[in-house]
């Protein structure tokens, strides 16, 4: 290995040129076989594979349907929270500004009648 590493340094070829041309040389039927049976293995895991996959993502989906629809924690939430009153203007809530409709406040603006 450190041969081949100080060849490259000093610029020698590591690849000798071939002397004859090469032919192309068909492959025997068993190779073939081979080739087609490794080819149609791969396809078929590929397959399963995304099969797997699909069935998974399709498990994990129906489990977090059910589980939003049977979800009873959201029935006691809505029965124990008070209904909000719409809040028109806050700054006039708080005492800031005075209310722009009379009919907020509703003690202390009305005269007393006699």
């Amino acid at each position: 290995m450190v041969g081949k590493a100080s060849a490259a340094l000093n610029g020698e070829r590591l690849i000798e040129g071939v002397a004859e041309p090469q032919h192309y040389v068909q492959r025997s039927e068993r190779e073939l076989r081979r080739q087609s049976v490794h080819r149609l293995q791969i396809g078929l895991f590929g397959l399963a594979a995304m099969l797997l996959i699909v069935g998974l993502a399709n498990i994990i989906m129906d489990r977090a349907q059910t589980v939003d629809a049977q979800d009873p924690i959201e029935q006691v939430i809505a029965v124990d929270e008070p209904e909000e009153e719409a809040v028109i203007d806050p700054l006039a809530d708080a005492g800031v500004v005075p209310a722009a409709d009379p009919t907020q406040d509703s003690g202390a603006a009305q005269p007393a009648r006699k």
